[in-house]
């Protein structure tokens, strides 16, 4: 707003510090508004005058002094309103040609919107302090555990259980069954077997034992035997490598032929 506007207003050039000097000025304590309505009906409020009968002039003047104090000079929604109080104030100067004209208060949009802001900061005031109160009931603090947690108990119907039953069985495979042979052991055979060969030969090897299609039992007899003479010394056993075929050797002189 421009010092002539502010003149026109008969708010006095004064400077910042002779705003709060002077004695008949109205100052106003709230550390901040939410917006140039909020300054105005705390200005409307303290000075308890009729918000449907606000005195322009004097309000204007007071709202003015306010944008100085708190250096509102650049917010231009301040600056709006002022400009908006001025013009006001001018159409209530303008003069009226008789009774018969229609005249409109020009001052009747601005109440409206104050009735409004008005009514919502009522409406935000009784929730701030609706949470004021639930904050203050419901306290926060730690809540320790309580320690084992106890599990709901299952609640089935008969139809329920059955049906759970019906779907396990349906996915489940029908189990193998597997048939087991016992078969004893022939080590004395394979003993036999193996002396037989040893005295007629010095040396020979696994394969010489034990055939390609030999049965289980057939080729762990086989390998207790050789492994029962190698313990009561009658035949060595030696393998030159891994996974080659093992060698027997009879080291007794006299019966290999």
């Amino acid at each position: 707003m421009s010092p002539e506007a502010i003149a026109a207003a008969g708010v006095p050039a004064a400077g910042p510090d002779d705003v709060v000097e002077a004695p008949n000025h109205f100052v106003v304590d709230l550390p901040a508004y939410a917006g140039p309505l909020d300054l105005l009906l705390s200005l409307i409020r303290d000075e308890k005058v009729d918000i449907y009968d606000i005195p322009i002039a004097h309000i204007a003047k007071q709202f003015l002094l306010r944008i100085r104090v708190l250096q509102l000079n650049d917010a231009a929604e301040y600056l709006e309103l002022a400009a908006r109080l001025l013009r006001i104030k001018a159409q209530l100067l303008l003069p009226r040609h008789g009774e018969a004209e229609t005249w409109e208060d020009p001052r009747a949009e601005l109440v409206r919107r104050l009735l409004e802001y008005q009514q919502m900061r009522e409406v935000v005031d009784i929730l701030e302090r609706r949470g004021d109160e639930r904050r203050s009931r419901f306290a926060r603090a730690y809540l320790p555990e309580t320690g084992e947690t106890v599990a709901a108990p299952l609640s089935l119907s008969l139809g329920e259980l059955l049906t759970a039953v019906d779907r396990i069985l349906r996915v489940t495979r029908e189990p193998t069954v597997h048939t087991v042979v016992a078969r004893t052991l022939d080590v004395a055979g394979a003993l036999a077997t193996v002396r037989t060969l040893i005295a007629t030969r010095r040396a020979a090897r696994w394969s010489d034992l034990v055939a390609r299609d030999a049965e289980p039992w057939q080729i762990l007899s086989m390998l207790l035997a050789l492994l029962e003479l190698a313990k009561l010394g009658e035949l060595r056993l030696a393998q030159p490598r891994a996974f080659a075929s093992v060698e027997i050797q009879n080291d007794s002189p006299g019966e290999a032929a």
